[in-house]
């Protein structure tokens, strides 16, 4: 497929795990995709390979959501193409305290650092490339796309930690406003992944905790499978492509049935 061809899409937190996914699949349908991340330039150059491999035009951006003149860089590299017609709002980070009943485990800043990130990122990425994305509409007549990676835990109270949850609730509520605030020429909708097979869950456990936990998930999930991140990604390009674009305002769970057990 290459109904994306020609459109500029920017995916924060690109390099690796989900964000890799959703840049890479962007390039395959057409896009060129501006791959962002905040600590490995090794990791993301392999995903701007991988898309420029598919084709697209890719560019490496090194930039924290969390900061305005972070966004600001990221919005000055989509100024360079004249527009932005996708944006997926992908970065984010958690505290793990999994066992949500110990209110000793987290801290006011692990608080603020969680909701800088999850929640004013995304806010401060639509603040700075607005005038980009409302460009793309007023170009080709054709609503942007905002998509924000939020999660099962933003609407089941789930998750590695209290604060990540609070947090991805937030930005659900903030999908709701947005959506609302920016339409016609913006649509904003949010993907709400359970688990995905990443690093993400890797980097709290040992490989034995984690094969074990991939083992609950398979026989706990209505389907019987545990995600990988292309599963996510392919759901996810639906809310950025013509498909969609009368679709704005929702949030869609990807869980592989998750949410109907919890």
């Amino acid at each position: 497929m290459s109904d994306l061809e020609g459109r500029i899409a920017l995916v924060t937190g690109s390099a690796t795990g989900l964000g890799r996914s959703m840049a890479v699949k962007l390039a395959e349908r057409g896009a060129d995709v501006i791959v962002n991340y905040s600590r490995s330039v090794a990791e993301a150059e392999e995903t701007a390979d991988l898309c420029r491999a598919a084709g697209s035009q890719a560019q490496v951006v090194k930039a924290n959501v969390a900061d305005p003149a972070g966004c600001a860089a990221l919005a000055a590299a989509a100024a360079q193409r004249g527009r932005l017609d996708i944006l997926v709002n992908n970065a984010g980070i958690t505290r793990h305290a999994a066992d949500h009943s110990d209110l000793n485990a987290l801290s006011k800043a692990d608080f603020m650092d969680t909701y800088e990130v999850n929640v004013v990122g995304p806010y401060l990425m639509l603040q700075a490339t607005k005038p980009l994305l409302e460009a793309a509409y007023t170009t080709t007549g054709r609503a942007s796309a905002v998509l924000n990676t939020s999660s099962i835990a933003g609407i089941k109270g789930v998750g590695s930690s209290v604060a990540y949850a609070a947090s991805k609730g937030a930005l659900n509520t903030m999908t709701l406003s947005l959506a609302r605030a920016l339409a016609p020429a913006i649509r904003v909708n949010a993907i709400c992944p359970g688990f995905i097979g990443t690093r993400w869950f890797k980097d709290a456990m040992d490989e034995d905790a984690f094969e074990s936990k991939v083992r609950m998930i398979e026989a706990k999930t209505p389907l019987g499978v545990a995600s990988g991140p292309d599963d996510i990604a392919d759901a996810a390009l639906f809310f950025v492509s013509d498909a969609a674009r009368h679709v704005t305002g929702e949030m869609m769970l990807v869980d592989a049935g998750m949410h109907l057990v919890l």
